[in-house]
């Protein structure tokens, strides 16, 4: 059998069927009764990563300079877009990653408070940027990204995830953004 007809059965699957099926669920992690999405096996399946990616970009195409991606998961899914638009990838970084001048944005926590940076040079005011991140729960994370960018004259032209966990009440921080979830939970 070629090692590749798995993935070949796999994406003509609906994105949304493909993702439930191989995101793997960690009970009890990061600590007891947390129920984890683990997008991992997603990412790893070559068929499954090319379907995410070209799902996320189908609704903003033509309207975006860029995409930039939250720190960590959300840089894998960055840089195969732009590389599969032709466009530059940023980098949204955890405080005091960024060695040139920065903007900085405090966002809430469960248990406090965190900063996300973002070069303040590396796309010109004017500029559309698409963000992508694996997934929306609060979105403090995504609010404060969509913050940085806005305070350097760039507009979000959207804001893209692979996982949406509705519960969470996630999309209310990113009111008046237009906003791509793959798979809602």
């Amino acid at each position: 059998m070629n090692p590749s007809e798995p993935n070949q059965i796999q994406t003509a699957k609906p994105v949304d069927e493909l993702i439930s099926s191989l995101c793997a669920t960690v009970p009890d992690y990061p600590k007891p009764g947390i129920s984890f999405k683990d997008l991992t096996p997603v990412f790893a399946d070559g068929a499954a990563l090319k379907a995410v990616v070209n799902a996320l970009l189908e609704p903003f195409e033509g309207q975006f300079d860029a995409v930039a991606g939250v720190e960590a998961r959300g840089f894998l899914l960055a840089a195969a877009a732009a590389y599969a638009t032709g466009t530059g990838v940023i980098t949204v970084r955890k405080a005091g990653k960024l060695p040139r001048d920065v903007v900085s944005e405090d966002y809430a926590l469960e248990y406090g408070t965190a900063t996300l940076e973002l070069h303040k040079t590396d796309l010109a005011p004017g500029s559309r940027v698409l963000i992508l991140d694996d997934v929306l729960a609060t979105g403090g994370t995504l609010g404060a990204a969509a913050r940085l960018f806005e305070r350097c004259g760039i507009q979000v032209a959207g804001v893209g995830v692979v996982l949406e966990l509705d519960e969470l009440g996630g999309r209310a921080a990113l009111t008046g953004h237009n906003v791509r979830s793959l798979l809602r939970l």
